[in-house]
């Protein structure tokens, strides 16, 4: 493997590490959505890397990023529109709080 390529998706793995721990072990909903956003800021990562490494020339990976990052954008928006109601409805975005509440 090119050290180039390992210098890249080393970052790019601590990164995704950090996300899934801060994923499982947080509770509050804005911390769950912070590291998911980081997870998929890795992935992008490596869409980029590996479309460097294998397809030189070629623009795929760089277009599949854009595309992922406009998602991950509108995915966010939803998700703190949701995180706001649910604030408003319970005070708390706690996720051991919201899942004792009953509609």
């Amino acid at each position: 493997m090119d050290l180039n390529l390992i210098m890249y998706l080393i970052p790019s793995l601590i990164m995704f590490g950090c996300g899934v721990y801060g994923f499982i072990t947080r509770k509050n909903m804005i911390a769950i959505l912070i590291s998911l956003e980081l997870m998929l800021n890795s992935v992008d990562i490596n869409f980029v890397v590996f479309n460097r490494y294998l397809f030189p020339a070629q623009q795929e990976g760089m277009f599949f990023t854009l595309f992922a990052i406009a998602i991950a954008a509108a995915e966010t928006a939803v998700a703190i529109a949701i995180i706001i109601n649910v604030y408003r409805a319970a005070k708390n975005v706690d996720i051991n709080q919201i899942t004792k509440m009953k509609f």
